[in-house]
């Protein structure tokens, strides 16, 4: 069958840049893009757009897989300066979480909440911990100083300036290449405190002793002005971009999937849809992961190096989710806007290597619990909630089952997923007693649900390892290994709203020939609605 050419404006390569996939990082370069005045094409290969932003409704109840808090939004901090900037205030707004504990630590059956700032959370933990006093205090010298050396590196341009980074950077010459262990070893010795300064590792995946001090810092200075979870639910995000989009005369086409990254002569041409159509462009922003880039997009010959660093590149682990309904009155049981963590043993390091290793046993060793109707105050029964709960699996056991259909899959596969789901249910059970009486409804999901809905590699939803051997300069870059390609996503800066909104001006600012990434960002205008936890919690009760 002939391959026919896609609708496009009328001009010699069609559109200026296509964008493959509408993630954060992906509909974050469309618009930049299309601001700056190319003419711009988003295509997804979902029904839905988003990515890990979107939100899918199951017998009327609403789950956001991949949003469950949002920081980085208090006036002037740069993801809200972004919105503001793009012009999607208009139709976001966002509620904050509850500032006396937005994230609540379940260890070992003591509880501990980590408030909105940061010295309100040290002194927290002081107050519980208060022969750890100084180390603390270093704990947190050190992720602040790390925070501040990366915002200076960012800055440096030129080559002579960057041979500048031992004087201006000196904590990042000294912990940019080691692991969040490393600065536990050095700083605190109670193993209850480690685990507290721990849980929050369930954001990128990886237990203490393997992930990156940086990308450790990056992620808990994201929450140190509090948490916020935005209003109708994630998908408001992507929705917002894409109105954005088309103001800019801008087009998304969903149920797209690219097949094929066009190349001739060294350089981007454009891309294939559906094995059939062809899409002219000038460049191409892929938000894709790598090994989806690189293993099945473009052509080997255009990538050799590529393809052997994606041979030893390390992922994350998957999820077993559940989705559920409840009928309960969870508020009045004592639960809030907060997340719950919950984790059997304080030996955090031991329950993240196990869940890389294997299925977990007979008893869940971690799991992330979400009410998210306590979040976000929706049109349904007061006393009936929607909750969302994960926890980390490996992807080997689920891959003989890869190449099959879903929703078709084998009866040894369905009774794999109940009985994951029956040990996350009995955990959940010490975070929400008697939940197992309520439910009014369950779905569960595997790490091949988000191969197929999200198009991740194995399962990742992080994407790649963030290790110390494969963030900064041992990355993917955002430029591509041809002419006019350009890279962003969770595999390329950073994971998460925010890192993969960042990855996205960085591919913009490539495409545009810009010197630095924030030109593209404006000053804040304060046209952003963020409800105080107050004023949301006065809605929740009327």
């Amino acid at each position: 069958m002939p391959k026919k050419e896609g609708a496009a404006p009328s001009s010699a390569t069609g559109w200026d840049t296509i964008v493959i996939g509408s993630g954060p990082g992906g509909l974050t370069a469309a618009v930049a893009l299309a601001r700056a005045g190319q003419r711009v094409l988003v295509l997804e290969q979902h029904y839905l757009p988003g990515g890990w932003t979107h939100s899918f409704s199951l017998e009327g109840f609403r789950f956001s897989p991949g949003v469950h808090y949002i920081g980085n939004l208090s006036p002037n901090d740069g993801l809200r300066r972004l919105y503001e900037t793009f012009g999607l205030s208009s139709d976001l707004e966002f509620y904050e979480l509850n500032p006396e504990g937005f994230d609540h630590y379940l260890i070992e059956g003591e509880r501990f909440d980590q408030p909105r700032g940061l010295e309100a959370w040290k002194r927290r933990l002081k107050a519980r911990f208060v022969d750890e006093a100084r180390g603390i205090d270093r704990y947190f010298d050190v992720l602040t100083g790390l925070n501040a050396d990366l915002a200076v590196c960012d800055r440096l341009l030129s080559f002579p300036e960057v041979l500048t980074v031992p004087f201006r950077a000196p904590r990042l010459l000294r912990w940019g290449f080691r692991t969040l262990s490393a600065l536990l070893d050095e700083t605190i010795r109670d193993p209850m405190l480690r685990a507290v300064l721990c849980s929050q590792c369930g954001n990128h995946g990886l237990p203490p002793s393997r992930v990156s001090l940086p990308v450790h810092a990056g992620m808990s200075a994201h929450y140190f002005d509090g948490a916020f979870y935005p209003r109708g639910g994630a998908k408001k995000i992507s929705a917002a971009y894409i109105k954005a989009l088309r103001r800019h005369k801008g087009q998304i086409r969903l149920s797209s999937p690219v097949t094929k990254i066009v190349v001739e002569g060294g350089r981007v041409r454009g891309v294939e849809v559906n094995d059939s159509e062809i899409i002219f462009a000038d460049n191409v922003v892929c938000n894709a992961d790598p090994a989806v880039t690189y293993g099945k997009l473009l052509a080997p010959e255009h990538c050799p190096r590529e393809l052997r660093k994606l041979a030893k590149t390390d992922y994350t682990v998957g999820v077993v989710s559940l989705f559920a309904a409840v009928d309960m009155d969870l508020e009045g049981m004592g639960f809030d806007s907060g997340n719950y963590w919950y984790y059997r043993s304080h030996d955090l390091d031991a329950a993240y290597e196990a869940a890389e290793q294997g299925l977990p046993g007979k008893a869940i060793d971690c799991l992330f619990l979400s009410v998210t109707t306590l979040k976000d105050p929706g049109p349904i029964p007061t006393k009936t909630h929607t909750l969302e709960m994960f926890t980390f699996v490996p992807y080997e056991p689920f891959s003989r089952w890869r190449a099959s259909e879903t929703g078709l899959r084998s009866i040894e596969y369905e009774r794999l997923k109940n009985e994951l789901a029956a040990r996350m249910l009995d955990a959940a059970e010490n975070v929400v007693p008697g939940l197992r009486r309520g439910l009014r409804f369950l779905s569960i999901g595997s790490p091949l649900t988000n191969d197929f809905y999200c198009r991740t590699h194995h399962g990742a939803i992080y994407g790649t390892a963030k290790t110390p051997r494969q963030v900064g300069p041992f990355a993917f870059g955002s430029r591509g290994p041809v002419d006019g390609l350009h890279l962003c996503g969770a595999s390329t800066l950073s994971h998460g709203v925010a890192g993969t909104t960042i990855s996205g001006l960085v591919a913009a600012q490539h495409v545009l020939g810009l010197e630095r990434y924030d030109e593209l960002v404006g000053p804040g205008d304060g046209s952003l609605r963020v409800v105080s936890a107050e004023e949301a919690r006065e809605r929740l009760a009327a």
